[in-house]
């Protein structure tokens, strides 16, 4: 009887960087290992040789959000991800009465705590439109002021079409009227420079763009402003008053931070600086640009985003989805078919799928990192174009 040959796995062809970059720099793997092997100390609690080094290597990565958002590294603080960062920034701001304006095309890292204070009636809310690309014209936040604003918050670029919003013209019209500019920089920082960004706060995390590990994101909080910290606890300075520190970082760096992902996001910002990786990192939003063409020419494949996001300085992200199929059967046959990972539904992003058209089932999105190549990409489009027939 004639044996039964086993299915032949196609290779894993990783396209999901916009939720985490994968793989890292093998300097990464390296120095997230040696910091908990070698050194596996808690910063900021001894005077010995390892805790030292600890302390040095967190004010390194205070120095890495510094340099790439072009601001004092004492006003950065280290919250554990970009999440508790804008938790941080949301609650830590607004009181009983206060009005905030958000976005449709805003992550629900930022949507769900203010949709939940609002909910409470601490706060009302306004969540201002975007258009069918995504984008959010400055002038609807600027017609959603009123008297009681005092918070704007806005995702830099879209984790969903990778739109890249205009966040100069929004700081320019936040500072004018007196309120607060929360930028939620996740899909930016790493993409594009901050030089003519003005943001009173800005938050964003290591494990994406920057190419670093989960476990630490940086705060940034303008001179000035107080945010009543989230969380209370041991921050290795002060421990003789049972009072909070007043400032940064300590005020909003509660417990112990993460000194192997720390160590990684100082090796990734090194690698990143290389000049022999620039090509590399540029190289995705090339793949991006041509993914997204070659896709939008399928007959029965859609596109979203409209613009050239990956030119315009945005992440390298495509999003669309195929005629006949929902994102989650063309996520599963793409990687069935050609061991292509993509993820499909709605992206932690609950808003903007009403603008997109896409409510009922999302979108599929594909995210380019600076290890993928033209093969990974042919394979995304050759595979689509089976799956339609």
């Amino acid at each position: 009887m004639p044996t039964q040959s086993a299915p032949i796995t196609p290779p894993r062809r990783y396209l999901d960087n916009a939720a985490t970059s994968w793989p890292k720099p093998e300097c990464v793997w390296r120095a997230w290992q040696r910091a908990a092997r070698e050194n596996g100390v808690a910063a900021g609690r001894g005077g010995y040789r390892e805790a030292v080094a600890a302390d040095q290597i967190i004010s390194r990565a205070r120095a890495v959000f510094a340099g790439l958002l072009d601001v004092p590294a004492d006003r950065i603080a280290l919250p554990a991800s970009a999440t508790l960062g804008l938790n941080q920034a949301i609650h830590g701001l607004l009181q009983p009465g206060d009005h905030a304006i958000a976005t449709a095309a805003d992550h629900n890292a930022t949507l769900r705590p203010l949709h939940q204070l609002a909910q409470q009636g601490g706060i009302e809310l306004t969540v201002v439109p975007c258009d069918g690309r995504g984008w959010v014209d400055p002038q609807a936040i600027a017609d959603a002021w009123r008297p009681a604003t005092r918070l704007v918050s806005l995702s830099h670029a879209s984790n969903v079409t990778g739109t890249v919003q205009d966040a100069a013209a929004v700081a320019a019209i936040t500072g004018e009227r007196g309120g607060i500019f929360l930028l939620d920089a996740s899909q930016s920082l790493g993409q594009r420079s901050f030089a003519s960004v003005t943001a009173d706060i800005v938050v964003a995390p290591a494990h994406k763009w920057l190419l670093g590990m989960h476990g630490i994101a940086g705060l940034f909080v303008r001179e000035g402003l107080v945010l009543k910290p989230l969380l209370q606890g041991g921050t290795g300075s002060a421990s003789e008053s049972l009072d909070m520190p007043t400032g940064l970082p300590e005020q909003l760096e509660v417990g112990t931070a993460d000194l192997p992902a720390a160590a990684a996001l100082v090796a990734a910002a090194e690698w990143r600086a290389a000049p022999a990786h620039r090509d590399l990192l540029a190289g995705c939003c090339l793949l991006a640009r041509e993914c997204r063409e070659r896709l939008a020419a399928i007959p029965g494949v859609r596109v979203y985003g409209g613009e050239d996001a990956a030119a315009a300085g945005g992440p390298p992200i495509v999003s669309f989805v195929v005629e006949g199929f929902s994102p989650a059967e063309t996520a599963a046959l793409l990687e069935q078919l050609a061991g292509v990972q993509v993820r499909a539904g709605f992206h932690c992003a609950a808003a903007i799928h009403q603008a997109l058209g896409t409510a009922a089932a999302g979108t599929v999105r594909v995210a380019f990192g600076p290890f993928n190549t033209t093969a990974d990409l042919e394979a995304v489009v050759t595979t689509v174009q089976a799956i339609i027939g």
